[in-house]
């Protein structure tokens, strides 16, 4: 099933995607959402970021490949990881699937794109074991991850490289269907593909991260962990970014400069 959250006639509802339409839900989504009787053509309404994160968590390396390239860029802090450890990001990063990422106007240097899965918890979590974290998964999404290079070396927090306004695209929807660690993931910069990896091919997977964080973190329903991306691509203003995982689908945002 995909579960989506989207804009109609300026009210924001919860929604179930049927092939081309997307029908109306009522209910909470993580305490058994139904299908409703309000349909409408996925072209005519907006999809938001399919879920609030009550917290917006984020793994950094966690791909062999993206380590040894960032090493071989130089990278003090590229090293391969010994546990799963995470970082935080900023509600206020995130749009939806169409939106447009904005490169603020004193930004300086390069600003790369990272396409990632991301894990959406369905029920509170503490001290999980393996088949407890695996439960605790709801369903997945896609995250395009926006980083300012240069702000990244010289903000001791990323509080501007990864958290600026519109540089966490998340969507189209989440899925509750699909094993990820079989899928693809792709990103394409004006139709042209840029890198292709194997999703699962992870160092420590969304179950290592959840058993680890949960012994120290209550994870709550609608919490995301973005699972980290094996390389990153340059993007910038006038390009349209598409990051795709199969089974899943595809996230598609433009990129622009913005207007001082």
């Amino acid at each position: 099933m995909k579960w989506c959250r989207f804009v109609h006639g300026g009210t924001t509802r919860l929604g179930l995607i049927e092939d081309d339409r997307v029908r109306a839900a009522e209910g909470s989504l993580f305490e058994g959402a139904r299908a409703g009787r309000e349909s409408h053509a996925l072209a005519e309404v907006r999809l938001l970021p399919p879920t609030l994160p009550f917290t917006f968590f984020a793994v950094g390396f966690n791909y062999r490949a993206h380590v040894l390239h960032s090493q071989a860029k130089g990278s003090a802090v590229a090293r391969m990881p010994e546990r799963p450890e995470v970082g935080y990001r900023a509600n206020n990063a995130l749009i939806g699937d169409g939106e447009t990422i904005v490169i603020p106007a004193d930004c300086p240097g390069d600003v790369e794109a990272e396409g990632e899965l991301v894990a959406v918890i369905g029920r509170k979590a503490r001290r999980c074991s393996r088949a407890e974290a695996e439960a605790a998964i709801f369903g997945w999404t896609i995250g395009n991850d926006v980083s300012a290079r240069e702000w990244q070396r010289g903000d001791r927090t990323f509080w501007r490289a990864k958290n600026a306004d519109t540089f966490k695209p998340m969507g189209p929807w989440i899925e509750t269907e699909v094993d990820p660690r079989r899928s693809t993931t792709r990103v394409r910069v004006n139709g042209r593909q840029a890198c292709e990896f194997a999703t699962g091919d992870m160092i420590f997977d969304t179950v290592d991260y959840i058993v680890e964080m949960s012994r120290y973190i209550t994870l709550h329903p609608g919490d995301v962990l973005w699972m980290g991306a094996q390389s990153t691509v340059k993007i910038a203003p006038g390009d349209r970014v598409e990051v795709e995982i199969s089974g899943i689908g595809t996230l598609c945002n433009s990129v622009a400069a913005e207007q001082s």
